[in-house]
């Protein structure tokens, strides 16, 4: 049982290797393939197979992922690119480093998942993209999503950095937009240490994401940059991790949901505990189980209830902070997202989580309500 104190015995994320990570990994290295070479090859097709998608390029992370799918997208300095008040701020700050501005909307209340009213509201003529961010695993709403995309033609891209594994309507997250991204950070549902992917069906966008992908050179002719491109991809090393992870996705997919399961069979009716919903058409792999406080059964705030779990030995994390926080971008206050960021508490959540781990988590935070 996890003793008392902050050497935190259950780990609020943790990677599992399996079997073949140690033997790829030095395949790799004595090959001496250890920038591009086969197991990124064999990566990308394990991918496009699992996610049933025409094209997919392995990258060197998530972020990257989103910067490259900018760039196949044509977006400039001076557009508008909108995204959730509520998630990982990736698809913004990227937006900002190029000069775009991130325009963002407010999200559900109870799948903390944007909505396509919520970013009917936030268009403008300047609109050049639209960014689904699938928070925690649990995904947005997207047919009705990719309709105003289409309506107002504007390109969708699904950042499934959270979500590998999770259906909409049967079809894996993270395929239904123009272009989409995916992360393998190291608490990932599969991880390569760090490492993302781009995934679209449209050739085009494809043949200009692989050239700015390397350099913006084409093999036929050495040196020759046909456009001035990045740096974008993933090592030989990541993607040999990568492989191997990838040979146990289907273990991993249902120890996740055993994890999420015994959680909901915890959590729901505990006073003053609610769970993300999920939209009826889905089926999500939830990266990060979120459970967001009411503040009069925890009047001791968030942050409080945090470190007395810290004092059990439970590491947790805060939920996204809303962009009103952070002075950088400005932004005026989101009801909903800023209430999220105040009140969302995210508890471990691994694949070897164990059933009596989740139920001591579960427990010791019962103790901490106050009505």
């Amino acid at each position: 049982m996890p003793s008392s104190g902050q050497s935190h015995d259950i780990p609020w994320a943790k990677p599992t290797f399996w079997d073949k990570e140690e033997q790829y990994v030095l395949e790799a290295l004595r090959s001496s393939w250890i920038s591009g070479g086969p197991f990124v090859e064999r990566f990308e097709r394990g991918l496009a197979d699992y996610l049933a998608c025409k094209h997919v390029m392995a990258v060197s992370n998530g972020t990257a992922a989103l910067h490259l799918a900018y760039i196949a997208l044509g977006l400039k300095a001076g557009d508008e690119v909108v995204t959730p008040a509520f998630g990982f701020m990736a698809a913004a700050n990227i937006a900002l480093q190029l000069g775009m501005r991130p325009v963002f909307c407010d999200v559900d209340p109870d799948t903390w998942c944007m909505r396509a009213d919520d970013i009917k509201a936030v268009l403008s003529p300047k609109t050049r993209a639209i960014v689904a961010v699938h928070s925690y695993g649990n995904v947005c709403e997207m047919e009705s999503i990719i309709a105003l995309g289409r309506e107002r033609g504007i390109p969708v891209i699904e950042d499934a950095a959270e979500a590998l594994g999770s259906l909409i309507s049967g079809v894996p997250a993270g395929t239904l937009g123009t272009i989409n991204t995916f992360s393998f950070h190291a608490t990932k549902t599969i991880t390569t240490g760090e490492g993302g992917l781009v995934a679209t069906n449209d050739d085009a966008l494809a043949a200009t994401a692989r050239l700015y992908r390397s350099h913006g050179l084409r093999r036929e002719r050495h040196y020759w940059h046909e456009v001035p491109g990045h740096n974008f991809r993933m090592t030989n090393l990541q993607a040999a991790l990568g492989c191997a992870q990838f040979e146990h996705v289907a273990a991993i997919t249902r120890e996740r949901r055993r994890v999420f399961s015994e959680y909901e069979r915890r959590l729901n009716g505990m006073p003053g505990v609610v769970m993300q919903r999920k939209t009826p058409e889905s089926d999500p792999l939830i990266w990060a189980v979120g459970v967001l406080l009411n503040p009069d059964v925890f009047p001791q705030g968030r942050d409080r209830v945090s470190l007395a779990l810290a004092e059990k030995g439970i590491e947790t994390r805060p939920g996204f902070q809303a962009p009103s926080e952070m002075t950088y971008f400005n932004e005026k206050p989101y009801p909903v997202a800023d209430n999220l960021g105040r009140w969302v508490l995210s508890l471990p959540t691994f694949a070897t989580l164990q059933n009596s781990e989740i139920e001591y988590i579960c427990r010791q935070l019962s103790t901490l309500a106050r009505a």
